[in-house]
């Protein structure tokens, strides 16, 4: 489980589910309190702007049918601030924040990755296995292979 406390929020992820948790007076003037989970498989694609020495960074998560809008010049983490899926953090807080957002990006790419051939061929083997003992018949074997590899 990685976890990320930033000023706006705190950010945690558990490998399936980013979940925002927003507490406190800061969570009620800008986009209220509460929890809300996402999960990654739902998650298109990761904001991400540094902080600087006077301006906070963030991290904002994007979902499909979100609404997005591209900030003005100087507005970005004001707009940010004001965004369900976003949560802002200050420098020192950074790290905790790019440990959560490499773990994140991984996730994605994990899903959008094609079933390994080794799990592939351990399917095979398996249901090989099952017609040798007589579990499947001929027809049965054929259309679970043909399943498995997609035909």
């Amino acid at each position: 489980m990685i976890e990320a406390k930033g000023n706006t929020g705190q950010v945690t992820f558990d490998g399936e589910y980013v979940t925002i948790t927003r507490k406190g007076f800061r969570a009620r003037m800008t986009v209220g309190k509460g929890e809300k989970r996402i999960h990654v498989s739902q998650i298109t694609a990761v904001q991400w702007k540094p902080p600087g020495m006077l301006v906070s960074g963030f991290i904002q998560f994007t979902v499909p049918g979100g609404i997005e809008r591209r900030s003005g010049f100087g507005s970005q983490t004001g707009s940010a601030a004001e965004d369900e899926n976003s949560v802002l953090f200050l420098k020192n807080q950074a790290p905790a924040f790019e440990e959560l957002r490499e773990a994140v990006d991984e996730a994605i790419a994990r899903q959008h990755r094609p079933a390994s051939s080794d799990s592939l061929a351990d399917e095979l083997a398996k249901l090989q296995h099952l017609a040798d003992a007589g579990a499947l018949s001929a027809q049965e074997y054929d259309a679970a292979k043909a399943r498995i590899l997609g035909t």
